[in-house]
Formats: C-alpha cells, sequence, structure tokens
C-alpha cells in the first residue's frame, strides 16, 4: 500500500455545513474502505489547511477516485502527496547512481 497526505481546505459550503464536517470524515472513512483504502488519521488544523489526512491505498487511480469523489459534494477542495517511509527512501535511495 502507498501512503498519501491529502490537504484539504473548505469551499463556501463546506463552511455553511461546518457542523456536518465530522460526520463527513467517517463517512469519508467508510468510503475509502470500500475502495481498498484506509484512512490512518484526520486531523483540524489551524493555518493554510483546514483538514489533514493521511490515507493508505493500493495505487494512484484509487486515491484519485477518492479526491474526486469528495470534490463531487462540494464541501471542499483537496492536494494530494504521495508519502514515503524512511524504508521507502531507504530502497529508492539504493537505486541513486
Amino acid at each position: 500500500m502507498a501512503t498519501y497526505i491529502v490537504l484539504a481546505n473548505f469551499t463556501d459550503q463546506g463552511v455553511k455545513n461546518v457542523k456536518d464536517t465530522t460526520k463527513r470524515a467517517d463517512a469519508f472513512k467508510e468510503l475509502a474502505k470500500s475502495k481498498g483504502a484506509s484512512v490512518k488519521d484526520i486531523y483540524w488544523t489551524l493555518g493554510r489547511y483546514d483538514i489533514v489526512a493521511t490515507v493508505d491505498a493500493p495505487d494512484d487511480t484509487v486515491i484519485t477516485a477518492l479526491g474526486l469523489t469528495l470534490a463531487q459534494a462540494g464541501n471542499i477542495r483537496t492536494q494530494t502527496l504521495r508519502a514515503f517511509s524512511s524504508a521507502d527512501m531507504g530502497a529508492i535511495l539504493g537505486k541513486v547512481g
């Protein structure tokens, strides 16, 4: 499984419905599970992003579909980053010239 960091900001609609944000997070966890992914953590944050989540997914296709599904709901906009563990980086660095 690959790990992804999902950075999210509320849209105007998301702010209007902010009281449902934890319910939407639970629904996201269930959606991810149904697609073979796993939401490891979700945090509501201060600063540039309103929400930060870590998700394990089998591939880029699954995480992209999850992001597009979130976008369709209209409550948040996301930016997704592929994350590498120390072990992953060790394997990558082993292939560096």
